[in-house]
């Protein structure tokens, strides 16, 4: 019977391959952002007139908000002060008047204000 013979020669191991990652440059995150709202347009109309006890004022016109054919009723701010602020952008000015009561117009000519602008007027009835 023969004997089995080992192979007596030997391979040479060769080390597995490490294969490289490609370098990855770590750029720092942009920062955010912020998202800028843009700035809200008011127009601000004053009005210095006493309309009585019991009374209040208002506008019509044209612009952000008007009618010609229903005011808006302003807010007393004093004895004889009345405001209203308008939001909204209009690329043509404000034109209004004011009335007592949304029913007595004033005797002035129309009002014209820039819109984003304000004015004080001491209206004539």
């Amino acid at each position: 019977m023969k004997k089995p013979v080992k192979s007596t020669t030997k391979k040479a191991l060769t080390p597995a391959k490490k294969t490289a990652k490609p370098a990855v440059k770590k750029t720092p995150a942009a920062p955010a952002a912020k998202a800028v709202a843009p700035k809200a347009v008011v127009t601000t109309i004053v009005a210095n007139f006493d309309v009585g006890f019991g009374r209040s004022l208002h506008i019509r016109g044209e612009g952000p908000g008007l009618s010609w054919d229903k005011g808006l009723l302003m807010e007393c701010t004093g004895p004889d002060q009345w405001q209203i602020a308008l939001p909204g952008e209009s690329a043509r000015p404000i034109v209004f008047k004011f009335l007592i009561n949304d029913e007595l117009w004033s005797a002035d000519s129309d009002y014209i204000v820039p819109t984003g602008g304000s004015i004080t007027a001491v209206p004539v009835f």
